[in-house]
């Protein structure tokens, strides 16, 4: 049988850049590679790099910058070394982990050079919808229900609301170049159907992860279990500082033998004023938590066997966050904010805890009452372990193979 070549394409590698998407991106290139039916190429983009190898399968290729609000390369030129790196591979499926990086005109240049080939693009966020870093969150904090040009420019006065109309137009038009979208969330595949993209185009499938050993089994220390731990990047959107603000308000009767370690990085690369509030709210919470910084993905199953429960306190649409498919295949329960994919992911009284969104007070609430170890025991035996990451690359070869099928 002739194995199916499969093209991914991230625009950042794990090495550099280690977001969601980069590892779902490489995660997914790994299992399909370990297929004895599939041939896989990984690309990913960086800045001022050269074409380098960086394990076999996976290309570093240099990336120009794009237009911040159209998503396109600045010189369509700079497509031909991604061009050639993926024509040379000559594969059946060229399956995009974003539009950032290459640029979403990428997917025409790829549509030129390889008219045969199934174009897939999984939507990790809100990007194409919003020019606020896709995360659909209003300049004023307030969450964002639909984008509009009228809407966008409240945002961005000094861009014309005509000028958000022709990109989104121009990016639904370069998007409906892909044969089929993947959605990590139901949640994010309705954002986009109701944006304007095709529901007939998208399957929801869940991001391929890393496998990594599940938590240990952490000894029964007493009746409560309040260790509470964050783990992502650290910036304005992912809410550690509200997190922080509810530990603050828990009673001292609540808290006590409880404590909230933070895994994380980036805090360096926010604006002053940003880090400037962590480090005041850090300090208000009296030594309640404790900030330990980067981590890698190796350390997770230890960092998380020292946890009861993981806390993802996120105040954007969250679409599929990684760190909750790591702390149920650990085994942990979850808290999370009652919106986006944090709600659908995270089944509330059952293998976690939901409050509302953005609100301190009742995250207080929240973590005070999950330090009751009867409680911690009943969820943590309703978690159910994701799916392991070969079943996640079967169920893409499926949607390849229909996209295929249809497509021919």
């Amino acid at each position: 049988m002739t194995p199916l070549r499969v093209a991914t394409l991230a625009h950042g590698h794990p090495n550099l850049s280690s977001g969601g998407a980069e590892i779902a991106a490489q995660s997914l290139h790994r299992e399909l590679q370990a297929l004895p039916a599939v041939q896989a190429l990984h690309v990913s983009c960086a800045p001022a790099t050269r074409l380098v190898v960086a394990v076999d399968g996976e290309l570093i290729i240099e990336t120009a910058g794009i237009d911040p609000l159209r998503l396109t390369r600045r010189d369509p030129r700079a497509h031909r070394p991604l061009v050639d790196q993926v024509s040379r591979f000559a594969p059946d499926v060229v399956h995009f982990h974003h539009v950032l990086g290459f640029g979403a005109d990428a997917l025409l240049a790829v549509r030129r050079e390889l008219p045969d080939a199934v174009i897939v693009v999984t939507l990790h966020e809100y990007i194409a919808i919003c020019h606020r870093q896709g995360q659909m969150v209003r300049i004023d904090g307030a969450l964002c229900e639909a984008a509009s040009p009228t809407a966008c420019t409240g945002c961005f006065p000094e861009i014309a609301p005509r000028s958000f109309l022709a990109r989104a137009e121009a990016l639904k038009a370069l998007l409906s170049v892909a044969d089929g979208f993947v959605a990590p969330s139901a949640f994010l595949a309705r954002r986009y159907i109701e944006w304007g993209l095709p529901q007939k185009k998208f399957a929801v499938l869940e991001n391929a992860t890393r496998s990594s050993e599940a938590a240990l089994q952490p000894p029964v220390r007493t009746a409560r279990r309040g260790r509470f731990a964050f783990f992502g990047q650290i910036n304005p959107f992912k809410g550690l500082d509200l997190l922080l603000e509810a530990v603050a308000l828990v009673p001292d009767a609540d808290w006590e033998g409880s404590s909230l370690e933070i895994h994380g990085s980036g805090l360096e690369r926010q604006p002053l004023a940003f880090q400037e509030r962590i480090a005041t709210l850090l300090a208000a919470t009296g030594g309640r938590a404790t900030l330990h910084g980067a981590y890698v993905n190796d350390d997770i199953p230890a960092l998380m066997a020292d946890a009861d429960w993981v806390v993802v306190p996120s105040i954007w649409w969250e679409n599929s966050p990684v760190v909750i498919q790591e702390a149920f295949r650990s085994f942990r329960p979850v808290i999370a904010g009652d919106i986006g994919g944090m709600a659908e992911k995270v089944r509330d009284g059952v293998d976690g805890l939901l409050f509302q969104a953005r609100d301190a007070a009742d995250l207080a609430a929240c973590l005070a009452t999950a330090a009751d170890g009867a409680l911690w025991s009943r969820l943590q035996g309703g978690v159910t372990p994701p799916p392991a990451a070969a079943t996640v690359a079967r169920a893409h070869i499926a949607f390849y193979e229909a996209l295929r099928a249809a497509r021919h």
